[in-house]
């Protein structure tokens, strides 16, 4: 596993050991961020069961002004320290060890994009996302990678899907609140 371009490119990333760890594909990573290209630079940026960070730091290596990684395993957390300070980006970045119901409650940040890659299968995305929408910039984007079978809600908040990307077994989903609603704001 290692960033992609920017700053840290070709930095190798420590990864977690174990069954239920499953890194984000360099070829799927290569798309969630072709499609959020244009936004990243000073963006702030949330990776949402972060695990090594490897999402967040690629944004970080491409941009980003800020990135804020929640994971509430110790050892993820450690992996995430470990990997910002390889890659000389832990000055703009914050680990919260927590799980992502307890952070999306207390923080009052606001985002401009969300990475949300949590376990499969688990409903995960279904509970935090109505959480997360009101900690989004109204520009901003949430992304979510699950498994291709997996049906996540139409909308969240003000957020609705955009578009849904496929890759082999793995799906990417974009929620952006459409253009009409921004408007009006």
């Amino acid at each position: 596993m290692r960033v992609i371009t920017g700053t840290a490119r070709g930095r190798k990333l420590n990864t977690l050991e174990g069954r239920e760890v499953r890194p984000t594909t360099d070829q799927v990573k290569e798309a969630m961020f072709s499609i959020i290209q244009f936004e990243v630079e000073g963006a702030a940026v949330l990776d949402l069961f972060a695990g090594s960070g490897q999402l967040g730091i690629e944004a970080l290596s491409r941009g980003a002004r800020l990135a804020v990684f929640v994971d509430q395993s110790r050892k993820a957390q450690e992996v995430i320290r470990q990997n910002l300070q390889h890659t000389g980006l832990a000055a703009q970045s914050r680990v919260a060890a927590m799980d992502a119901v307890g952070f999306l409650r207390g923080t009052r940040e606001r985002f401009d994009i969300a990475l949300l890659d949590p376990p499969y299968h688990a409903g995960l995305l279904e509970q935090v996302l109505p959480l997360l929408a009101p900690k989004m910039s109204p520009g901003g984007v949430i992304l979510c990678e699950t498994a291709v079978d997996e049906t996540l809600p139409p909308q969240a908040g003000d957020f609705h899907i955009k578009k849904e990307y496929r890759y082999g077994k793995i799906k990417l989903t974009a929620y952006r609140i459409p253009a009409q609603t921004v408007t009006e704001e």
